[in-house]
């Protein structure tokens, strides 16, 4: 070929040429066509010469000798090309329209150019895959890096072409649709060929770091095709994990584990989301397309495929895991999150939710299972460090109670090492999986308060029944249970106690029904042993707490599943005799126990209560200690609830007690003093059970007390008490001479307590005033009560079952989880504020009066109240003298200054 010739003619002749002239003239015409290409400075006369070599040339040219002399020259030159062509092509795009003719015809052909790029180089690989015999990587090692960065731009292009065109889309949709197509037919095409290539008998690091980094190049593709082509999308991801999976000896210490796992997480979650966007509008249209349901079924297949991916990716190279647990955990929370039963879930059809659940959603049960002997994903799923949005509770609430189920198929060493927390400084605090699922359901505050309605699937073939989240719960957390082996129960123990005496009551509640299950599970020694343990805890309790009311209700529950001869034991750990046991005995129940030992206790405690009392009231009543008073009227209050009535002198003693208690009782005192307030509860429900022996006198003392009580907004504690001793009031018949003014107090005080502002407050009322019209016989109280029409409406509304106002779901739903975040609040301070305390010293008690300025106090007092006495009887004989008034207010004053200088208190 003579070298004078111009470019163009020499080109032009060799194109003329035989296939058999370019093999013979190979040697020769090869570096002249490679030098004509990395010389040449346009990109048509570049384009034209590759075109030549790979139509003309490359069949002649040996695998060896296309690494060794050709890939190299030609590769990177058409990278630079290729980007080249695409700055242009950026540059030339935000100022095309159909009226500028010429920029048109640059771009169009500019794009054309690309197509033609691409097609060459798929004319290599589809040359060297038309190959035979395998090729090894060593012999094509530049041929992939350059293909993939080529493959990238173009994906990368097409997709921005929205904003790249600039709305002038239409003008060049025909040559950005063959690009696209031009691209997966290369990327396809050297799949293959790679797919078909192996290493070389000895692997050297340059092969493996070479094949790393096709890994992933391959994955930065994937990224960008994401949204572009599913089945390109599918293909990507299935040539990562095959080629991660067949060499995983060699690479699995240099692939970027934590980014394909990132990927395909990001991947999962985008085309879960796609079919929800799909499902929700095929749910709010009356006649849904046939196409929408069909790409919905193929975008559920798709959520299928890459959730298989990642079940096998992580399987295979589960010991690199470690960094991605986080990311697999926020995948799980957020899939669930965005799915019934989560109350955040889209509204969907039914069919629809058993496509998801049975297609895509089933492959997290593998995944799951087969992380659960790893022990980072444990430190992920049970570190009490971790903030969660608060979307993810509920789903984080059902992740625990999944691996619970799953837990008991596994080896003891498993289930130990998810049973037992860590406090050590090296790792992250890990919790028990009984404290974190504590914790979490404790958060689930709108679920547990909607209350949320989930199914509880049953044996096959059998339809599922509906309940509620708590009895979920509750369920698999008692079948769990029952699988433990016995070196988790202590952790068990601590989990159960630490939730009873946490601050949800909803919690708490749960934490007893699975500890009374476990003792109806387990042997009565057990359940004995529990008991007293219990017992003696709250027998040392410091003081009033929600902690003590707690594990009250559970020392209660318990002591009706013990054993009868147990329950003897136990009376005779704690005689009920003994004062001291008052604070056990006051809450529990008798009517756990058996007969005769139900009569026995019942006789015990009724005296034990009468001494606390006695011994209250002889260290001068008021000046005693009021837990001490308190601890007898609940012993009586016990007492009263057995199932055994009291004999005549029992209830006279006890009515004895109530006339001598309520001239005692001070309005400011139970305003003020949570105290007084207990011991006026105790009061009232002591009086409730002798209400049908009060004298006239009493009953109006008690009803005026009240009226005038309730004048002054009580708390809601203690407007309940009242309620109770309205109610109880329906059972008697009220004495014809105090009739006028005792039924003028009890309408005014239902009128009132019906109208009261808080929910709580007024349904109690309701139910009093309801129990209360359907037992007395003074139908005029009734009457008087409802004295407003709105009052009626609001009863018949009650004993109709109406709902006057219905709050739609969403909405009780955004309030719910207002109500949440406040209630997280409360308890993130209260919680605060007891560490804080427990690191504080205590302050030392108050010192009592010394006995002999007691007495005197006294002495004092009862002079005084002697003179006084003296006076109105002489009042009752003579008038008074012109100056005994001011002399009175003088003495009025005194007595005022002297009870403000005093603890305002009559009772302690």
């Amino acid at each position: 070929m003579d070298s004078g010739m111009p470019l163009a003619d020499r080109l032009q002749e060799i194109c003329r040429w035989s296939p058999d002239e370019c093999r013979r003239e190979l040697p020769v015409v090869l570096p002249q066509l490679i030098s004509f290409y990395q010389h040449s400075d346009t990109w048509t006369e570049n384009i034209r010469v590759l075109n030549i070599f790979t139509e003309m040339f490359l069949p002649h040219v040996s695998l060896n000798e296309l690494e060794r002399s050709v890939f190299p020259q030609i590769l990177p030159k058409a990278q630079k090309l290729f980007d080249g062509l695409i700055y242009e092509i950026s540059r030339q795009a935000s100022s095309l329209s159909s009226q500028n003719v010429q920029l048109k015809t640059s771009l169009r052909n500019n794009l054309q150019t690309m197509i033609q790029c691409l097609k060459a180089l798929a004319a290599c690989v589809h040359h060297i895959c038309s190959q035979d015999k395998l090729v090894s990587l060593e012999n094509i090692q530049s041929l992939p890096k350059s293909l993939l960065y080529v493959l990238r731009a173009a994906f990368a292009h097409c997709k921005e072409s929205d904003s790249v065109y600039c709305g002038r889309l239409n003008l060049v949709s025909d040559l950005l649709q063959a690009i696209f197509k031009e691209a997966v037919i290369l990327q396809k095409q050297l799949m293959e060929l790679l797919d078909r290539t192996d290493l070389s008998s000895k692997v050297s690091e340059m092969e493996t770091a070479d094949l790393v980094s096709v890994l992933h190049s391959v994955l930065d593709i994937c990224k960008v095709v994401s949204t572009m082509d599913h089945a390109l999308h599918a293909n990507t991801w299935k040539f990562i994990i095959k080629q991660s999976l067949k060499y995983r000896a060699l690479i699995q210490s240099q692939l970027r584990h934590s980014d394909i796992i990132n990927g395909l997480c990001d991947d999962i979650t985008l085309s879960f989301q796609s079919c929800l966007q799909l499902a929700e509008h095929m749910k709010s249209v009356e006649t849904p397309e046939m196409t929408d349901q069909k790409l919905f079924q193929k975008t559920v297949k798709l959520c299928r495929f890459f959730a298989n991916s990642l079940v096998h990716y992580t399987k295979d190279f589960m010991p690199f895991m470690s960094p991605s647990c986080n990311r697999l955990q926020d995948l799980y929370l957020q899939i669930h999150s965005q799915f019934h039963p989560s109350l955040s879930a889209k509204c969907i059809s039914d069919a629809h939710k058993n496509e998801i659940s049975s297609v895509f959603l089933v492959a997290f049960d593998p995944l799951i299972l087969q992380l659960l002997p790893f022990s980072p994903f444990a430190e992920s799923v049970l570190n009490e460090r971790l903030d969660l949005s608060p979307d993810y509770t509920f789903p984080k609430c059902m992740l625990i109670i999944n691996i619970m189920d799953k837990l008991p198929s596994l080896s003891e060493d498993v289930i130990l090492m998810w049973c037992s927390g860590n406090g050590s400084e090296k790792e992250s605090k890990r919790m028990s999986i009984f404290r974190a699922l504590f914790q979490n359901f404790t958060l689930c505050y709108p679920e547990l308060a909607m209350p949320l309605v989930m199914q509880e699937g049953l044996a096959k073939g059998q339809n599922g029944t509906n309940v509620t989240f708590y009895e979920y719960v509750c369920v698999r957390l008692c079948v769990f249970i029952t699988t433990l082996p016995p070196s988790c129960f202590a952790e068990l123990e601590r989990g159960l106690l630490d939730a009873v005496l946490g601050f949800s009551m909803l919690t708490s509640l749960l934490a007893m029904d699975a500890w009374c299950f476990m003792a109806r599970y387990g042997t009565a020694e057990l359940c004995t042993h529990h008991v007293k343990v219990i017992a003696c805890l709250v027998k040392n309790f410091p003081g009033e707490c929600h902690q003590l009311s707690h594990v009250t209700v559970l020392l209660k529950r318990l002591l009706f599943l013990m054993a009868a001869d147990h329950q003897v034991d136990f009376v005779k750990m704690f005689p009920p005799q003994e004062i001291e046991n008052l604070t056990i005995w006051q809450h529990l129940s008798l009517t756990a126990l058996q007969n005769p030992l139900r009569v026995q206790v019942k006789n015990d405690l009724f005296m034990a209560a009468i001494c606390q009392y006695r011994s209250w009231v002889s260290a001068g009543s008021t000046l005693g200690d009021l837990r001490q008073l308190n601890n007898s009227l609940s012993a009586l209050v016990t007492v009263c609830n057995s199932s055994d009535p009291l004999d005549k002198e029992q209830q006279s003693l006890v009515s004895e007690v109530i006339g001598e208690l309520w001239p005692l009782l001070n309005i400011n005192q139970i305003l003020s003093e949570p105290i007084v307030q207990q011991t006026f509860c105790l009061i009232i429900s002591v009086s409730v059970f002798t209400i049908q022996t009060l004298e006239a006198a009493l009953l109006m003392q008690i009803v005026s007390f009240l009226s005038s009580l309730s004048k002054e907004s009580p708390q809601s504690h203690v407007q309940l008490a009242m309620l109770e001793f309205l109610s109880a009031l329906g059972k008697i018949f009220v004495p014809h001479e105090v009739q006028p003014a005792v039924f003028s107090k009890i309408a005014s005080l239902f009128s009132l307590l019906l109208s009261d502002k808080s929910w709580i407050v007024k349904h109690h009322a309701l139910e009093a005033f309801t129990r209360f019209a359907e037992e007395t016989n003074h139908e005029d109280v009734v009457r008087q009560s409802l004295n407003t029409e709105e009052l009626k409406n609001l009863v018949v509304s009650f004993l109709n079952k109406i709902v006057t106002t219905e709050e739609p779901e969403t909405a009780k739903f955004e309030r719910l989880k207002n109500e949440k975040h406040m209630l997280d609040a409360f308890f993130a301070e209260r919680t605060a504020r007891r560490v804080e305390a427990s690191s504080v010293e205590p302050s030392a008690k108050r010192a009592r009066l010394s006995e002999t300025i007691a007495e005197q106090f006294s002495a004092h007092a009862n002079s005084v109240e002697k003179a006084l006495a003296n006076m109105r009887s002489l009042l009752q004989d003579s008038p008074a003298p012109e100056w005994l008034p001011e002399k009175l207010q003088n003495i009025q004053a005194i007595l005022a200054a002297l009870q403000e200088s005093c603890p305002p208190k009559n009772l302690t």
